[in-house]
C-alpha cells in the first residue's frame, strides 16, 4: 500500500496528480450553484427572469471574496484551507438535499446555495493560491491546459451526467424533487471522500505557510496595504475593464443556454428533454470547451499571451453566432443542434485561455494570492451584474432578438483587448 508520505513525494514530482483533482473538485460546487440550480429551478416550474435575477446573486460571493482573501494569506495556510473548505462544502450540499421537499424550496435552496458558494469561493482563492505556490510560473503556464481540462472534465459531470441522472429518475419516478435530492446528496459524498484525498495527497510547499504574529489589526493593516497595492499596478483601471468586460457576451448567454434548450418550440426554446440537456449542453458542449482550453492552453504555452490574445478574443466572440442559427431556425435533429453548442463552446473555451493567462499575469508579485482573488472578484461582478438582466431581456425581446442582441455585446469584448499590455515573453517557454 503507497504511504502519505510517499504519496506526498509522487505529488511532488507528477503535478497533475493534485492538479487533476484539486481543480475538478473546485468546479463542480461552482457547477452546482451556477448552472444546476438553474436547470434545476426552471425544472421545478420558477421563470426566466426569476432564475436570472436570482441566480445572478448568487455570483456574490465570488465577487465580495477578495474581502476576506487577506484571511486566507495570512491565517493557516492554503493547503489547510482547501481542505477544510472541501469538507464543509460536503455537509453544504447534503443539507441541501434536503431542503427540495419543502414548500419553500426556492428560498430556501437559495440560501443553502449562498452559504455553498461563500465555501466555494474560499476554496478557490486557497486552492489558485497553493497552485501559484506550488509551481513555477512555467508550470503555471504548462499546467494551465491540466487545470483547464479537469475543471471542464468536472463540468461534463457537473452539467452532463449528473443532469441526465435527474432526468433519469424524473423519468423514472416523475418525482422532480428527488432526483434533484439524489444529484446534491452524490456531490456532497465526492467533497467529503476528496477532502480525505488531499489531505493525503497535497504537496507541502515550503512557502506555504501562515504570516507570523497575527492579530486583529495587523490584519486589517495588510489587507489595505494588499488591496491599495492592486490599483497602483501599471494599467490598474484598463485591468479592471478587461477583467468586467472580456466575457461580457458570454455573462447573458450562459443563464439562458439551459432555459432556452429545455423552453418549447411555441416559446421559442427547442423543446429539449432534461436527459437531452444533460448530453447536448453537459457534455458535447464541454467536451468543445475543455478541447478549445487545452488548445489553448498549448498554443499560449508555446507563442505566449501576446501572441495569441486577439485569436482568442475573436473566438469567444464569434461563436455566439451558433445561438442566433438555432434560435431562428428552430432545427429538430440533433445533429445540428450538439454541432451549433460544440462550436460554441469551443470557441469560449479558446478564449477563456487568454482571460484566465491576464488573470494570472496582473496578479504577478508579492501579494499574488490576495491580487488573484481580487481579479477572480472582478470576473464574478462581469458575470453577476450582466447576468441579473439577462432574463428580462429574453422575456422581454424573444430569444432571437436576445442573441442578436449578445452579439452586439462582442463589439465591447474586442474594445477591451485593445487596450492591454502583455510582455512578449509571458507563458512562453
Amino acid at each position: 500500500m503507497l504511504k502519505s508520505g510517499q504519496s506526498i513525494n509522487r505529488a511532488a514530482k507528477w503535478p497533475w496528480m493534485w492538479i487533476s483533482t484539486l481543480y475538478f473538485a473546485q468546479a463542480l460546487p461552482y457547477v452546482a450553484v451556477m448552472t444546476l440550480s438553474v436547470i434545476m429551478y426552471k425544472r421545478m416550474g420558477i421563470s426566466n427572469t426569476d432564475i436570472a435575477l436570482y441566480t445572478s446573486w448568487l455570483y456574490l460571493p465570488w465577487v465580495i471574496k477578495p474581502f476576506w482573501s487577506p484571511l486566507v494569506d495570512l491565517i493557516r495556510t492554503k493547503r489547510w484551507w482547501t481542505v477544510t473548505m472541501e469538507l464543509f462544502i460536503g455537509i453544504g450540499l447534503g443539507a441541501l438535499a434536503f431542503t427540495l421537499p419543502l414548500s419553500c424550496f426556492f428560498q430556501a435552496t437559495l440560501a443553502v446555495f449562498w452559504v455553498v458558494a461563500f465555501m466555494s469561493a474560499t476554496h478557490d482563492i486557497a486552492a489558485d493560491g497553493f497552485y501559484m505556490l506550488a509551481l513555477t510560473e512555467h508550470q503555471q503556464s504548462f499546467y494551465v491546459g491540466i487545470r483547464s481540462t479537469f475543471y471542464r472534465i468536472a463540468t461534463i459531470v457537473g452539467q452532463g451526467l449528473l443532469v441526465m441522472l435527474a432526468g433519469v429518475i424524473e423519468e423514472r419516478t416523475g418525482d422532480i424533487p428527488l432526483a434533484w435530492m439524489a444529484v446534491m446528496l452524490a456531490l456532497s459524498l465526492f467533497f467529503l471522500l476528496v477532502s480525505l484525498y488531499h489531505g493525503v495527497i497535497l504537496p507541502r510547499p515550503a512557502i506555504d505557510r501562515p504570516a507570523p504574529g497575527v492579530t486583529a489589526r495587523n490584519i486589517m493593516r495588510e489587507f489595505l496595504a494588499t488591496f491599495a497595492s492592486f490599483f497602483k499596478k501599471k494599467q490598474a483601471w484598463v485591468a479592471i475593464a478587461f477583467m468586467l468586460l472580456y466575457r461580457l457576451p458570454e455573462a447573458q448567454l450562459v443563464k439562458l443556454i439551459n432555459p432556452f434548450l429545455l423552453d418549447s418550440r411555441e416559446a421559442g426554446g427547442l423543446g429539449l428533454s432534461t436527459s437531452e440537456v444533460g448530453f447536448v449542453y453537459g457534455t458535447v458542449g464541454i467536451i468543445g470547451l475543455t478541447l478549445g482550453g487545452i488548445i489553448g492552453g498549448f498554443v499560449a504555452a508555446h507563442g505566449g499571451l501576446k501572441k495569441w490574445i486577439w485569436p482568442m478574443a475573436w473566438s469567444i466572440s464569434l461563436t455566439c453566432g451558433t445561438f442566433c442559427y438555432l434560435a431562428i431556425v428552430q432545427p429538430s435533429d440533433m445533429l445540428s443542434i450538439n454541432a451549433c453548442v460544440f462550436v460554441e463552446q469551443f470557441g469560449y473555451g479558446f478564449g477563456f485561455t487568454a482571460y484566465m493567462l491576464y488573470l494570472i499575469y496582473f496578479s504577478e508579485g508579492p501579494f499574488r494570492t490576495a491580487h488573484y482573488a481580487i481579479c477572480t472578484g472582478f470576473m464574478a461582478l462581469g458575470m453577476m451584474l450582466p447576468g441579473m438582466a439577462a432574463g428580462w431581456l429574453q422575456e422581454t425581446m424573444g430569444y432571437v432578438n436576445f442573441f442578436w442582441w449578445v452579439m452586439g455585446c462582442c463589439i465591447v469584448t474586442i474594445a477591451v483587448t485593445a487596450f492591454i499590455k502583455v510582455p512578449a515573453s509571458f507563458g512562453r517557454k
